[in-house]
């Protein structure tokens, strides 16, 4: 349940809808005139943020750091145009947001119309905000002026995985290898009169015989280790842009006299 209490903690918090799905941030928070409860808040919606959209706070709960509606983002993107004072809703314009979101209807003495949470209020906010104002004056007269910084971080987180896998492929390879063989030949050597003398010969039949010889491939394998092969990493720097929306403090001159010149009532 969302309190009067936290009304200024709301301002630039993540919505959700009922479902879980991000609507936008809330830009301004509108209270009940009588009670001082915040009924309604703007949330930017759009492509970028450009359209505010009236949201009931009714039945909504902050979880964690997000304010999580009763109403779903389909109903939130059409919600019907109204409020466009800034100061205030009026009754029909109040009306008008309680039919479209079917949370009641519209009407009963317990509601009047919603003021700005920054805006003209009642006696009770104007005290609360004066007496914020002077929390943030530091020991002299000076008011203290706040602005929101980016602050911006990395973390590591996994993209993907890579793996080596090793497989058997075939190709056919073709090697060139020397061979030899033996052939006949007929070799005639005359014999001289000493050597046939010596040698005497008979008439006859005779057979003599020469074994040829001849060498073939002959095919072996073997397994030889050729490379290694292993994965590693390298990072590598790339500059990425990064937006996000700040608040700024504005202070104002509270110069009916006008004793300020105009360019210095403002910071």
């Amino acid at each position: 349940m969302i309190t009067k209490d936290m009304t200024r903690e709301l301002i630039g918090r993540q919505v959700v809808d009922n479902h879980g799905e991000k609507v936008g941030k809330i830009g301004q928070i509108y209270l009940d005139e009588r009670s001082g409860d915040p009924t309604w808040a703007t949330v930017n919606t759009g492509l970028f943020g450009t359209k505010e959209s009236f949201v009931p706070l009714q039945n909504a709960d902050v979880h964690e750091s997000d304010v999580a509606l009763g109403v779903e983002k389909k109903a939130v993107k059409d919600c019907p145009h109204v409020g466009r004072s800034d100061e205030r809703l009026t009754g029909s314009e109040e009306d008008e947001l309680y039919r479209h979101y079917g949370i009641g209807t519209g009407t009963g003495t317990g509601r009047t119309d919603a003021r700005h949470a920054t805006g003209e209020r009642t006696d009770r906010d104007r005290t609360d905000r004066d007496r914020a104002a002077r929390s943030d004056r530091s020991g002299d007269d000076a008011m203290v002026r706040h602005e929101e910084n980016l602050r911006v971080g990395t973390e590591t987180e996994e993209t993907g995985r890579v793996a080596l896998r090793k497989y058997v492929v075939t190709e056919d390879q073709t090697v060139t290898v020397p061979v030899s063989h033996e052939e006949v030949r007929l070799e005639r050597e005359p014999i001289d009169g000493t050597e046939a003398t010596a040698r005497p010969g008979a008439m006859g039949e005779a057979e003599h015989e020469v074994t040829l010889h001849r060498e073939r491939p002959v095919v072996d394998k073997t397994t030889e280790a050729v490379e290694k092969v292993r994965l590693g990493t390298r990072t590598v720097t790339e500059d990425e842009k990064v937006s996000d929306t700040v608040r700024k403090e504005r202070i104002e001159v509270d110069d009916p006299q006008h004793a300020l010149p105009r360019d210095e009532r403002r910071s």
